[in-house]
C-alpha cells in the first residue's frame, strides 16, 4: 500500500484526466503512423493506466484491471518521460505564475501514477509467486 493521502489521490487524478484531455487533443493534430502520434498514443495509454489504478485505489478496491504486467511496465518509460519534460520546463518559469503551479500539481501527480503503476507491478509478481 501507498502513504498517499486521499487528498493527494484525488488532486493526482484530476490533474491525471486534465493531462489525457491535452494528450487527445494533442493525438488528433498528428497523422497516424507518425512518430508523435505514436508518442501521444503511448502517454495516453500510459495516463488511462494510472487513472484507472489511481480510481481503484480511491475507491479501495482490490480488483485489477484487465492490465497485464507488460502493459504496467511500458505505461512507466511514458510518466517518466513526462516527469521529466515537467521538471525541463517547470524551471524556465518563474514561481508563482499559472503555468509552474499547473505544472507542479502536473509533476506531483506524475511521481503518484509511477507509484500507483510500479505498485500494480509487484502486486501481479506477489499474487502471481503466490498461486505457485
Amino acid at each position: 500500500m501507498n502513504d498517499f493521502t486521499k487528498e493527494d489521490m484525488e488532486e493526482a487524478l484530476r490533474a491525471i484526466t486534465s493531462m489525457i484531455s491535452k494528450t487527445e487533443k494533442a493525438e488528433e493534430k498528428f497523422a497516424q503512423g507518425t512518430s508523435q502520434h505514436t508518442l501521444q498514443k503511448n502517454r495516453l495509454k500510459a495516463l488511462n493506466i494510472a487513472s484507472s489504478l489511481i480510481s481503484k485505489e480511491l475507491a479501495e478496491s482490490d480488483t485489477m484491471e484487465d492490465y497485464t504486467k507488460g502493459d504496467l511496465k511500458k505505461a512507466l518509460a511514458p510518466i517518466a518521460s513526462l516527469i521529466s519534460k515537467s521538471e525541463k520546463a517547470q524551471k524556465k518559469l518563474v514561481q508563482g505564475t499559472w503555468q509552474h503551479t499547473m505544472l507542479s500539481n502536473n509533476i506531483k501527480a506524475l511521481y503518484i501514477a509511477f507509484a500507483i503503476v510500479n505498485e500494480g507491478i509487484e502486486r501481479d509478481k506477489c499474487r502471481k509467486e503466490q498461486m505457485e
